[in-house]
């Protein structure tokens, strides 16, 4: 049996996170963990304070453990956009027995932000937001002033997030 992966999700919102989390779900069958929906689930009309960021990933990093101790692969789809987290989630794989694939999806900040904050089209990787599923400015702009990208330390995967299809991530995985 082979090992299972931890897939870590890196990018700006709008990016393609989701999109490309897809992909690698449909290619591999490695559950979908989808930050955004279940916190849409859990809270409602989330407020991100700092007590429901820890209530959330908390849940969600004892809910990877426990399918990675299943041997089963996890998409990990949310901003892994602070080294100390991917530090944090690596060291829960190789705990686990997992190997990790750091996916770092990248787009034109200016496409990113159109598509985080302003989209006219609601589109199923959507769904945070006001009704339409978009991101208030401030918190796209919050969120790209504090990202970190990759270190030149750190194994990943780039792929463009203009160009996702199951066929562009397969070649890029090599699946």
């Amino acid at each position: 049996m082979n090992a299972p992966t931890l897939y870590l999700m890196i990018g700006l919102p709008g990016a393609g996170k989701t999109t490309t989390s897809r992909a690698i779900h449909e290619l591999t069958g490695a559950v979908h963990l989808w930050a955004d929906q279940e916190r849409r689930e859990i809270y409602g009309i989330p407020t991100y304070s700092h007590q429901e960021n820890m209530e959330l990933y908390d849940r969600l990093n004892a809910e990877t453990t426990a399918l990675l101790q299943d041997g089963k692969s996890v998409i990990y789809d949310t901003n892994f956009g602070f080294y100390k987290d991917r530090q944090l989630m690596s060291k829960i794989a190789h705990n686990n027995k997992a190997q990790t694939k750091l996916i770092w999806v990248t787009a034109p900040e200016d496409l990113a932000r159109h598509r985080a904050t302003d989209s006219v089209v609601r589109q199923p990787s959507r769904v945070l937001g006001d009704h339409r599923g978009n991101m208030p400015l401030q918190k796209f702009e919050h969120i790209r002033s504090s990202f970190e990208e990759p270190t030149e330390h750190e194994e990943y995967i780039e792929l463009d997030g203009t160009k996702i299809t199951t066929e562009y991530v397969a070649n890029a995985l090599g699946l």
